[in-house]
């Protein structure tokens, strides 16, 4: 949670320079129940984009995040929520189906761990938060909507519209929403249905949004000036993030190379935890089928896969049942597990930015990590863009030797 965070100054009001000393939770002033989650999860200091933003967005201000997972960006948007939530209770009775907040996010992985953190860091609160998926029971998740007045919705966009559109749900009285990876909704194709959400909740006068992004893309910029009110701006460089506690090397192999560069690595013994990156679903499924011939324990994350086959995934994953994951980008967003000693790039990623992504899933919370990207004939070409948005050069090397065989 230790990146360094730039405050952006156009074409937006940005938030004050990154102080120099880091910012104590208890010199906010949260809410008691607030607090009381963050000091039960071990949190004395903010990172850096909770220490700028948080001041801003819980004097009720909207907010514009360049900011990628493992940055404290979850946590900065539901202590706001939180906060907000019971500092200005609900005079008068409150009806089913009627959220006070929302947060969006583009796949079923992040919406579960946005969703787990909401529950561990407002587990003292007493605010009620419910999950809306696609791939997942429908009538499960309308009895937790109708069990009681509901705080926090957290949701994919779709699953939502499946509930507006049925009168489950009704936006008219959201006083915070949250688009959290608005560059992803945007690749993904999903911006037609935020739309139609956002439209669906009082203007943007009358609430308070808080937009995060890997990128600020003008498409991303131009949404963010309809969406939000005299927002705040704050960046977090990902290059840094890449570079800091992650050992990347490249493999120049050719095509037929890679899968047994592949099988050597999973052989050795310093190989603990590992995710495999492929570009597509079909590469996904064809890796992961050879590995499974070859008697390797692994799981698949791809949009083809159902939730509850997803969910089975993780878990055998993150128990360390199995060591191996092969996953697309889309999928491997969601991915928040402590551990993981490399990250293999089977095929070099198209978009410089899903590298950083990709890569940021080991190195994390103060440990070290690989990441072992294969270059050949047919990507290569990618490697000058990658380079050039870390600022520096990567190792270019011949795969070692495989093991003698005792």
């Amino acid at each position: 949670m230790q990146e360094n965070a730039v405050a952006q100054s156009e074409p937006l009001e940005s938030a004050d320079p990154a102080p120099t000393e880091q910012v104590k939770f208890e010199t906010l002033e949260l809410d008691a129940s607030v607090q009381r989650g963050i000091d039960a999860l071990g949190f004395e200091f903010c990172s850096p984009i909770q220490g700028q933003i948080l001041p801003h967005t819980l004097a009720g201000n909207d907010a514009i995040g360049k900011a990628q997972t493992g940055t404290g960006k979850t946590a900065a948007f539901l202590i706001t929520i939180f906060n907000d939530l019971l500092n200005h209770p609900v005079e008068g009775e409150r009806y089913l189906g009627e959220p006070r907040a929302v947060i969006i996010a583009p796949t079923r992985e992040l919406v579960m761990q946005i969703a787990a953190d909401a529950t561990e860091l407002g587990r003292f609160t007493g605010l009620k938060t419910v999950t809306l998926i696609g791939g997942a029971d429908y009538q499960k998740q309308l009895s937790k909507v109708n069990q009681a007045p509901v705080d926090l919705i957290v949701a994919t966009p779709g699953r939502l519209i499946d509930f507006m559109e049925r009168r489950d749900l009704a936006l008219d009285r959201v006083e915070t929403i949250v688009l959290d990876e608005a560059d992803r909704m945007l690749d993904m194709g999903f911006i037609p249905q935020v739309k139609r959400i956002v439209r669906a909740t009082p203007r943007k006068e009358d609430r308070q949004t808080l937009l995060f992004s890997a990128t600020f893309t003008q498409d991303i910029m131009n949404l963010a000036r309809q969406w939000t009110f005299e927002p705040i701006t704050v960046e977090i460089e990902p290059e840094r993030v890449a570079t800091a506690s992650v050992d990347q090397r490249v493999y120049l192999v050719s095509s037929r190379e890679r899968f047994p560069v592949l099988m050597d690595l999973l052989n050795d013994p310093d190989v603990e935890s590992v995710i495999i990156f492929a570009n597509r679903r079909d590469q996904v499924r064809r890796l992961y089928e050879k590995l499974r011939k070859e008697g390797v324990q692994c799981g698949m994350l791809s949009g083809e896969i159902t939730q509850a086959k997803r969910t089975k995934t993780l878990e055998n994953f993150k128990s360390g049942r199995s060591k191996v994951m092969v996953a697309t980008d889309v999928a491997g967003r969601g991915i928040h597990v402590e551990g993981i000693s490399h990250v293999v790039n089977y095929n070099l990623p198209e978009d410089p930015e899903d590298y950083v992504h990709r890569i940021g899933r080991t190195g994390r919370a103060g440990a070290t990590g690989v990441s072992i990207s294969f270059a050949s004939e047919d990507d290569a070409f990618l490697l000058p863009d990658i380079e050039a948005l870390l600022g520096h050069s990567l190792a270019c090397m011949a795969p070692p030797a495989p093991a003698a065989k005792p």
